[in-house]
């Protein structure tokens, strides 16, 4: 084990190795990130590109866009550079300038500048962020120098707006900064940085002058500057580790620790996510954010849910999992997870409750504190409540209707205990018919919800005082313990509806987390059973419409594009916005088209279908209704799905991939073998007809008449020996292409086999030949020529194999249904291991002199030709003695005809 160990440290991570390959097919980013404006990140970008193209005249660098604001020393660095024209789009009633992307990627230069990462395109634009436009331009090759404040970083965003009283909307997600080549933090203390906006050199005077009284303090840049070195510290940080794993580097690898966010709809729960972030950064450790699904947040109202949702999509857009599991106690259900997931680092929010209900109701921050044990708890205040991030495809609202039903069904069940109280009247107490009322109450809240329950209850009350209490049929209450018999009544009513409501809610919620879990059982049982990729795409396209409730399309890579490949229901015709949707999503790995931040105008909303390894398709889903696709809830769905379908597509795709490289690599070794063979067996015989032919022609005259016969028979035999060779080529190439279709018909099998002894009797002339067949043998089935050549290439390879003067036998007896023919020879056998593969093209044994015989075809000819037929052949070795045994096992066809019957 301790050489095992030293092994595995010694070679290097594959993950970093397929991120350094990743790298080399994109074009490289460099960040030059700074702590606030004015501290010259477009000035560096400029003078390093300019020091760049000065070094290679080759190196090709162009501006994409930057912003001079006015400053001549950045304007004098612009003026060097080629400037891609800016593109003019009209926004309400105005013309403004961006970044043309097409014009970029027609141009295709080395290098291009873009400057300000962050900056929100207009819209109408092809994406929705200028970060997507490098993203697109990186993954064209096209190596991207950029610029960015510290403020513009999704992680930091809370923190900057805490320090600087000032929440920055333009943000950028941390991976951005994680996948950049290079981050060059441009650093500017904060005397100096003063310094220039007094000197008007960062804004205009005026507008210095607050700058410097409110974001630009002291105390703010310094904060910054703090958070900007840090950031740049732990990219580097991730950069060295890159390079330890990509080399085999042996050093401390971060082991152990796990983080652990939790949250709920709570508007702080954005910071407690980007806090998580940070933490597990620090820790260089897996983070989790989760939520603990409880009766109260079943119901909760469409503004909270999407909040709920935006916070589990941050998540997960800033590297973690996100995930939600069912519970009762919050606190206990979330430490029971961390114990079974051996997390070390929980992080909670700052209760905000009123002292009084913390009492009441307790606290999970104080929960989680009290019974958490080893396990380190992070409560983290949160005071910003910071408004949902931009999606990156818009969730439609769950559809909410009201049902009249319910009501009325919860009314008949009022008047159903209506009527058994009346019966029960004359006999029970008036306090014992409120208990034959309030099971109508909880009937309700079993099976129509809480809004019938409660409606139910009042109801219950008011018929309860107008049928049962003194004075009847009036709403008046004569005796005061009446009235404190109503209002208990109507209180145990209220709460026993609201439990009974909650523990239907928490069953129709299981009962539907079961469906969901079941359907997706079903599913991948399915999607593993299937072995094709149209069935699998059948398989998804069918379950995510039923499902979902959407009409699916499927589309994979083809050609260099991308085609339709499945849909449910069948749908091949695609518009251009549509096509064009799809194949952005594709090549960029992003959602687009309706609902997304891309190319919203498209018919159809597309996802692309992707695996750890890399996206392998795209999905398109639309119905008949407006707006975004589908709730927080379906889009969970969809991802497991999607995940799902992905995995079997993938698998499909390498088993397939597994199946080509096979086939090529065969037909490597029958092309080597080929052209191995025809050197040799091509070769030697035209080499013995040529010095034969040769010689009779210079030396005639002079030769004896023997020596001119035995040149002839030489030129004769060899000329014979390369017909055969050819012969078997073309019949090689028959089988493999399916051509071969036998010619069948009854024939005597003695027949079949005088004929191959003729044609073979020069090669079995130094050989004693045994015929061991009765003469009732029935009429087969049989090809003639194919019949002939098969026992003609056995006899050929026992001539080969067998010493001279030893005995090929052949034998021939009806067992059962079948002719068993078997050709024997006396050689030396052949190996076990090769029993099946002598039927593989060009495969040869060795003979006893490490010299191999033929061409390494006849054998493979043979099982073609008698599977064409319908029989079977097999090889194997002598029991009585050494030497090979091949058997041929043909069908007795129904209806023989006797010999005589055909004479």
């Amino acid at each position: 084990m301790p050489d095992e160990r030293r092994d595995v440290d010694t070679r290097p991570s594959p993950d970093a190795l397929l991120e350094n390959a990743e790298r080399e097919a994109r074009g490289r980013l460099k960040i030059f990130l700074g702590a606030a404006p004015g501290v010259g990140k477009t000035y560096e970008m400029l003078a390093l590109a300019s020091g760049r193209a000065r070094k290679s005249e080759g190196n090709d660098v162009v501006i994409g866009i930057v912003e001079t604001h006015g400053r001549q020393e950045t304007q004098a660095l612009v003026d060097g550079f080629e400037v891609i024209p800016r593109r003019k789009v009209e926004y309400k009633g105005h013309v403004l300038d961006e970044m043309d992307l097409d014009a970029i990627l027609a141009r295709r230069p080395q290098l291009v500048l873009v400057d300000e990462l962050a900056h929100t395109n207009v819209e109408g634009s092809r994406h929705s962020k200028r970060y997507l436009d490098v993203e697109e331009i990186l993954a064209q090759g096209i190596d991207v120098y950029s610029t960015l404040n510290v403020q513009h970083i999704e992680s930091l965003n809370d923190i900057v707006a805490q320090i600087t009283r000032i929440r920055v909307r333009e943000t950028v997600p941390d991976s951005i900064i994680d996948r950049a080549d290079d981050v060059e933090i441009i650093d500017l203390t904060p005397d100096d940085l003063i310094k220039r906006l007094h000197e008007g050199k960062v804004y205009l005077p005026t507008t210095a002058k607050r700058a410097i009284a409110n974001y630009f303090s002291p105390g703010n840049l310094t904060a910054l500057r703090e958070l900007a070195l840090r950031r740049t510290a732990e990219r580097v940080d991730d950069q060295l580790l890159s390079h330890m794993q990509a080399h085999a580097i042996p050093g401390p690898w971060a082991a152990g620790d796990r983080v652990l966010v939790c949250i709920d709809h709570d508007p702080r729960g954005a910071a407690l996510v980007r806090y998580a972030k940070r933490q597990a950064d620090r820790l260089r450790a897996p983070w989790t954010a989760i939520h603990v699904e409880t009766s109260g947040s079943i119901n909760l109202p469409d503004a909270d849910k999407d909040r709920l949702a935006s916070h589990l999509r941050l998540a997960e857009q800033l590297g973690g999992e996100a995930m939600t599991i069912p519970g009762q106690s919050v606190a206990r259900d979330i430490l029971r997870h961390a114990a079974a997931h051996n997390v070390t680092h929980v992080v909670t929010g700052k209760p905000n409750k009123p002292r009084w209900r913390e009492l009441v109701e307790g606290a999970v921050s104080h929960d989680l504190i009290r019974h958490a044990g080893d396990i380190s708890v992070h409560v983290v205040s949160g005071a910003e409540r910071a408004p949902p991030a931009a999606r990156g495809v818009k969730t439609a609202p769950p559809p909410r209707q009201f049902k009249l039903q319910p009501y009325l069904l919860s009314t008949l069940y009022i008047s159903i205990a209506l009527a058994f109280s009346a019966l029960l009247d004359q006999v029970l107490d008036v306090r014992n018919l409120a208990l034959v009322l309030l099971i109508g109450v909880l009937t309700s809240a079993v099976t129509a919800g809480l809004g019938p329950a409660l409606y139910t209850c009042f109801v219950s009350a008011l018929v309860f005082n107008f049928f049962f209490l003194e004075p009847r049929y009036t709403f008046t209450i004569r005796d005061p313990e009446s009235v404190l018999a109503l209002v208990f009544f109507l209180v145990v009513a209220v709460t026993a509806s609201n439990l009974t409501a909650r523990v239907q809610r928490q069953a129709a919620a299981a009962r539907q987390r079961a469906r969901t879990t079941e359907d997706l059982y079903l599913f991948a049982k399915k999607l593993a059973s299937t072995g094709t990729l149209d069935d699998v795409l059948w398989a998804t396209a069918h379950q995510v419409a039923s499902m979902l409730k959407v009409r699916v399309v499927i589309l994979l890579p083809e050609d260099g594009s991308i085609a339709v490949k499945a849909g449910y229901p069948p749908d091949d015709t695609l518009v251009d916005a549509d096509i064009a949707a799809a194949r952005w999503a594709w090549e960029n790995d992003r959602p687009a088209g309706r609902g997304a931040d891309t190319l919203p105008g498209a018919k159809r909303l597309y996802l692309p279908l992707r695996t750890g390894r890399t996206a392998i398709g795209v999905i398109g889903l639309d119905n008949d209704r407006q707006g975004p696709l589908l709730t927080p809830e379906q889009q969970r769905l969809f991802d497991a799905l999607a995940d799902q379908a992905a995995l079997a597509i993938e698998r499909v795709q390498l088993v397939a991939d597994v199946d080509r490289a096979r086939l090529a690599a065969e037909a490597d070794r029958l092309r080597s073998a080929l052209l191995t063979s025809i050197s040799h067996d091509l070769k030697t015989p035209l080499a013995a007809i040529m010095g034969a032919a040769g010689t009779l022609r210079d030396y005639s005259g002079a030769m004896r008449e023997d020596d001119r016969t035995d040149l002839l028979s030489t030129v004769v035999d060899e000329s014979e020996r390369l017909n055969r060779f050819i012969a078997n080529l073309l019949d090689m190439t028959r089988i493999e292409s399916g051509a071969t279709e036998p010619n069948a018909s009854f024939h005597d099998v003695g027949d079949v086999v005088g004929t191959a002894l003729r044609r073979a009797a020069k090669m079995l002339a130094r050989h004693k030949t045994v015929i061991e067949m009765p003469p009732d043998l029935p009429m087969l089935k049989l090809d003639p020529v194919l019949s002939e050549q098969v026992l003609f290439n056995l006899l050929d390879n026992a001539a080969k194999y067998a010493p001279p003067g030893s005995t090929i036998r052949i034998r021939a007896w009806v067992d059962e249904s079948a002719v068993t023919l078997q050709v024997m020879d006396e050689g030396p056998g052949i190996p076990s291991g090769d029993l099946e593969r002598v039927f593989d093209s060009f495969y040869r044994v060795r003979k006893g002199d490490h010299v191999r015989a033929g061409t390494g075809l006849g054998l493979s000819i043979c099982r073609g030709f008698v599977e064409a037929m319908g029989g079977t052949i097999l090889a194997g070795n002598r029991t009585d003695r050494s030497g090979a045994v091949f058997t041929i096992t043909m069908p007795v066809p129904a209806g023989t005809p006797n010999v005589e019957d055909l004479t």
